[in-house]
């Protein structure tokens, strides 16, 4: 069966999909920037929804998520280029280049950088850091969903070549200018992958609210979802230029999510005790022996 062909990509179905929105001649408008902005706003918006059902004060968390999207996109772009280092210390050009510019960049590298300025944040304006980050968790994995989508648009984060049905071949000179994505192969649609990925963890997130009995876990299980979803999907991924360690036996990424599902494993294990250790001192009756 015939990958279907289009501009950018298609579905199994045939549907077009195009990197430029609209072209007005002077002015193109990028699908991928559409749906950024999208996810950025509709991640806003379910923060500060939720912020409201925690108690937290929603001017904060917009000025917060402000300087959250500033962070983690520079964040993003540092760990793209750190990964290739080499190719922009041989063309430092290109750090300003069109498809530098344009790149979304390493998502790792921006979440890392916009959790360490979480930490500081919340410290210097006395918020609860573990409530806020349970807050802005749900919000991360529905904003990367739809983020992916314009990926997919776009054609860049390509997967490998593949035969299977859920192939889609890549047809526009502006995906390959911009991402280097192969035209007329057919490929593994990975942006999808992670996209449908992210949107389940969304919804799990969404209900492990309702049992949520520590401030941190919607966060932590957050991370080590993702986690192993990115994981996996790196196998499929076929951008050579996001970067390996270990003489290419893990992708960057993948690197990356195995230090995050030894984080979450070890904060996970200090807040459950801090948890119980706080139980004792409230009632001086070991937790375990109290809920017979």
């Amino acid at each position: 069966m015939p990958a279907p062909q289009s501009g950018a990509g298609a579905t199994s179905d045939g549907a077009n999909l195009h990197p430029i929105l609209f072209d007005f001649g002077f002015f193109q408008l990028p699908t991928y920037g559409v749906l950024l902005v999208t996810a950025l706003l509709t991640a806003i918006y379910t923060v500060v929804r939720q912020g409201k059902r925690e108690g937290l004060d929603s001017g904060r968390l917009l000025d917060f998520s402000t300087w959250l999207i500033v962070v983690a996109l520079l964040g993003a772009k540092v760990l793209m280029v750190l990964t290739d280092w080499r190719f922009y210390w041989e063309h430092p050009s290109e750090l300003v280049s069109r498809s530098t510019l344009l790149a979304g960049g390493v998502f790792y590298g921006g979440f890392i950088a916009a959790v360490f300025f979480a930490v500081w944040y919340t410290r210097v304006y006395r918020l609860p850091m573990w409530k806020v980050f349970d807050v802005y968790a749900p919000s991360i994995a529905l904003g990367l969903g739809i983020g992916r989508l314009g990926c997919f648009a776009a054609g860049c984060d390509y997967g490998k070549p593949t035969t299977s049905a859920l192939g889609v071949v890549f047809t526009n000179p502006f995906a390959h200018e911009v991402a280097g994505t192969p035209l007329g192969i057919p490929l593994h649609p990975t942006q999808i992958y992670e996209s449908l990925a992210c949107f389940l963890i969304f919804a799990i997130l969404v209900w492990s609210y309702r049992a949520k009995q520590y401030d941190g876990q919607i966060f932590l299980r957050y991370i080590t979802l993702y986690a192993v979803a990115r994981f996996g999907i790196e196998f499929l991924r076929g951008d050579a230029d996001r970067g390996f360690v270990f003489n290419h036996l893990l992708s960057t990424s993948q690197f990356i999510a195995l230090l995050a599902l030894g984080a979450a494993a070890g904060l996970y294990w200090y807040l459950r005790t801090s948890r119980r250790e706080r139980a004792v001192g409230e009632t001086g009756i070991p937790a375990v022996k109290r809920a017979r």
